[in-house]
């Protein structure tokens, strides 16, 4: 059994086309993509690290981290992103990228203890079993790695501002983007990723101003949060 949602990847694989386009439905994810970065790289000082983008989509991240001087494999089993994600690579001449239709779980069993750094951005909300990529992920990483993820709080809060705010006022995100039940409180990513054998890092909460359209990290994780961890060194 893959560990995806075949509605799920169908609906990031119909707006494929538009991954590039900073003024279409991924907006968001090219207006935080520099916040995001500079906090991996900050953390992980990803030059010269082999790292894994886990649910790349079109390459957004990946991408970035490449143009950092990373050595990256995305993965991803929407095939239409991932064409997206090549096409864009191969064209803007950005080397050290690498992208594979490969599930989280299988790669973790091809390449145990392989990365030095491990991404899983904005996916987890969208699969079925989110603590089983948690546990992959944290199987990727070298001894000393890190593995930083980020997703959406479960809180009627969360609920006004991803889908009612986002998908229904702001027209932000496509209608249907996000499914309320499969938010992930961080209690419950912490929980996953200490049971895979990680140590806790930091959170930091991603805030976002409609009138200014400027995003920035916070210590305020009440909707969109982010989570750094590492995996211990071998004894």
């Amino acid at each position: 059994m893959t560990n995806a949602d075949p509605q799920e990847l169908a609906k990031f694989g119909d707006l494929a086309h538009k991954w590039w386009d900073p003024e279409s439905e991924f907006r968001p994810l090219h207006e935080i993509n520099p916040l995001r970065l500079d906090w991996i790289d900050q953390l992980s000082a990803i030059r010269g690290k082999r790292v894994v983008d886990v649910g790349c989509g079109g390459g957004i991240l990946a991408e970035s981290m490449a143009r950092r001087g990373a050595d990256v494999l995305g993965i991803d089993l929407s095939e239409r992103p991932l064409k997206v994600a090549q096409l864009h690579a191969m064209e803007a001449g950005v080397a050290n990228l690498d992208y594979r239709s490969v599930s989280a779980e299988n790669l973790a069993a091809e390449q145990p203890g392989q990365f030095d750094v491990v991404t899983c951005m904005e996916m987890l909300e969208h699969v079925p079993d989110p603590a089983s990529v948690v546990k992959a992920c944290t199987d990727m990483a070298k001894p000393g790695g890190w593995v930083f993820f980020s997703t959406i709080n479960r809180n009627p809060k969360a609920y006004l501002f991803a889908i009612l705010g986002a998908e229904y006022l702001l027209k932000m995100l496509p209608k249907g983007t996000h499914e309320f039940a499969r938010f992930i409180q961080p209690a419950e990513l912490a929980r996953w990723c200490r049971e895979a054998g990680l140590d806790m890092g930091q959170f930091k909460g991603m805030e976002y101003n409609p009138i200014t359209r400027r995003y920035w990290l916070s210590g305020d994780t009440s909707v969109n949060y982010l989570l750094a961890c590492r995996k211990p060194q071998s004894t």
